[in-house]
């Protein structure tokens, strides 16, 4: 078989119903397929745990029209395709994209010619390296990060002696197209703490979106825009939910909004803008962390208003970048005053910037 193959590893079947995570993966998947390459997705349950999500994982590639380009390996079980087709897809991959290293099945690895690590959530693993808090980077090749500063002169992220090469978050824009729904609320679909918790690293405190998200609870009332979150958030932080609900901020549920990939794009798309505050780690390291969820909005058409943290897509029409709630002010002003002419403009920056078609090939030649 010729090497004309990629396989994808990471997470999805231990989170079900996030149509937004769903999509980190079909975006490579999807990319690659229309650049010609086959591709095989591999994830990882842990015995315990509960296999339910296998099935919207199956639902999810089904419809992506992915049905046979799947593994699910659970100890002694395996859904989808069989552990044999993933070995020899494998085998006969070009590399193997590891998402945040999460495959660490022995003979799966050493299966793979090139085993690239692919870093989403820049900062996070490099500390817990450095700190001897995990080992995730181990047994690759080469390594991969949306963090597009970090390893550059300054950026106080670790590299560990590794080369990090920067990279973007693809998005298969035949599979976002531009519509014309009425929009009328800023938006965002996220987290308000997320997987991981803070870091202290070389004396400073890293947090989490919490922690930058209370600097902007004023936004509403100083703009007078409609502002509304799909938030995951624990009920142990109902103190924050009530905040950003007496702020003006509208809080629906993500599940029913973005339960799985399509309506997660039928969201998005209904949107006036992105509303992206970063995690505190991202702000603080200013490693030039860029959102796949903010790759889809411009994909979309739909402009987005983001916290400054180094990315390499250029701000202006279309992406708009604030520090400061007074420059947040100021960038919702201007969308609000250029609706029309910000919408082109985020097009055009996913065209230039996200396209599979622009990232993939960089990527393939980088790690090859």
């Amino acid at each position: 078989m010729a090497r004309d193959v990629v396989t994808v590893a990471g997470a999805l079947a231990q989170r079900p119903h996030r149509g937004g995570h769903a999509w980190v993966f079909l975006q490579y998947l999807l990319g690659f397929g229309e650049l010609g390459y086959d591709v095989h997705f591999v994830d990882v349950l842990p015995v315990a745990s509960d296999p339910s999500g296998v099935s919207d994982l199956a639902a999810v590639m089904n419809r992506a029209g992915l049905a046979d380009r799947w593994t699910v390996l659970a100890g002694e079980q395996v859904y989808g395709a069989p552990r044999s087709v993933a070995l020899e897809r494998i085998r006969n991959s070009l590399f193997l994209l590891n998402v945040m290293g999460y495959l660490d099945d022995p003979e799966l690895l050493a299966a793979a010619t090139r085993r690239v690590f692919l870093d989403i959530d820049p900062g996070f693993g490099q500390m817990w390296d450095a700190l001897g808090l995990a080992d995730v980077f181990a047994g690759h090749d080469a390594y991969v990060t949306v963090g597009a500063r970090i390893g550059t002169p300054g950026n106080v992220v670790p590299t560990g002696e590794r080369t990090w090469i920067p990279t973007l978050p693809p998005v298969a824009l035949s599979h976002w197209p531009v519509t014309s729904t009425p929009a009328r609320s800023i938006t965002s679909v996220c987290s308000w703490r997320g997987p991981f918790g803070p870091i202290e690293y070389d004396g400073h405190l890293y947090g989490l979106r919490v922690h930058e998200f209370r600097r902007f609870l004023e936004l509403p009332a100083r703009t007078g825009a409609q502002f509304e979150l799909a938030l995951d958030i624990d009920p142990a932080d109902a103190a924050d939910r009530d905040r950003l609900e007496a702020s003006g901020f509208r809080l629906v549920e993500p599940r029913t909004v973005a339960g799985d990939p399509w309506r997660y794009r039928d969201y998005v798309s209904s949107s006036l803008a992105e509303l992206c505050v970063a995690k505190n780690l991202y702000v603080d390291t200013a490693g030039g962390w860029f959102s796949d969820r903010s790759a889809c909005y411009l994909a979309a058409g739909r402009p987005v208003v983001a916290q400054h943290t180094g990315a390499a897509v250029p701000a202006g029409e279309g992406l708009l970048t604030f520090r400061t709630p007074d420059e947040a002010v100021a960038a919702v002003a201007d969308l609000r005053a250029r609706p029309a002419a910000h919408a082109r403009a985020a097009r055009e920056l996913a065209e230039a910037y996200l396209s599979a078609r622009v990232v993939l090939p960089a990527l393939v030649e980088a790690v090859t």
